[in-house]
């Protein structure tokens, strides 16, 4: 779908093209590192440890930075990422954008099973150190935090970019870019996840995107285009509509 303002919506069949494109690809890599990840393959192995353990070495020498970067994991986390999402959703259902917010809801469920069932599927050991500054349960693969934060700074941008100039959407996409790679970055630095992992939490977030947008559309095609306007026009910059209904200041009549 085309979010920028005034542009007419692509038709259905470049959606599905373009983000079944997006979904196949990322399962494509995502597979590939899986296999990489279960051959114990020796260059990602290598690569894991080496970064894992030159990051918790820095950590565990430098308590002040850890906690820092704990508190942006802890920001970045999933229970943050799906209230957000949670909340995107409940808000434009209520001014009449159905589809989307099915859409931006599904996104977040869908999200969090597939999150569970590949982690019980690979159940991937977390790194181990004897001495950890950060503790993390379940599986390792992927990453829960990087997933999670990929899914939803997508959407919202998707959602802010209607409203926004060239420049706007620019700001938006680079804040969100780099609120994913420290969100994901902040993991390895704890020592909770290998690199590989926080890879994979980003693949499969794209395969989640590109996933369910698929299926809404092929449900109620074009119908996220309509919701998309819907946003744009609901949530117009009122300080336009009260300008143009005030009266002519004194002394510039006539």
């Amino acid at each position: 779908m085309h979010l920028t303002k005034g542009s007419p919506p692509a038709a259905p069949d470049r959606h599905l093209l373009r983000y079944g494109v997006l979904a196949a690809c990322c399962a494509t890599l995502f597979a590939v590192l899986f296999a990489l990840v279960e051959a114990h393959w020796g260059p990602l192995a290598r690569l894991d440890r080496s970064w894992t353990d030159g990051e918790h070495g820095y950590a565990r020498d430098h308590t002040a930075w850890t906690a820092a970067v704990q508190t942006l994991s802890n920001i970045g986390g999933t229970v943050t990422m799906r209230t957000l999402l949670g909340l995107a959703a409940v808000w434009l259902w209520l001014i009449g954008a159905r589809v989307l917010a099915a859409w931006t809801a599904a996104q977040a469920l869908v999200g969090w099973a597939a999150l569970w069932a590949l982690r019980l599927f690979v159940g991937r050991p977390r790194p181990h150190f004897g001495d950890p500054v950060a503790y993390a349960a379940g599986p390792a693969f992927p990453s829960g935090h990087a997933m999670a934060s990929a899914i939803t700074c997508v959407i919202l941008v998707w959602l802010i970019r209607p409203h926004a100039n060239r420049a706007g959407r620019v700001a938006a996409t680079g804040v969100a870019a780099l609120a994913v790679l420290a969100v994901g970055w902040t993991r390895i630095v704890l020592g909770v996840h290998w690199p590989s992992d926080v890879m994979a939490g980003w693949l499969a977030a794209g395969v989640i995107l590109g996933g369910v947008t698929v299926a809404v559309e092929i449900w109620r095609p074009g119908d996220l285009a309509r919701d998309v306007r819907r946003v744009n026009w609901r949530t117009r910059p009122r300080v336009q509509r009260v300008l143009a209904s005030e009266p002519s200041a004194p002394g510039r009549e006539g």
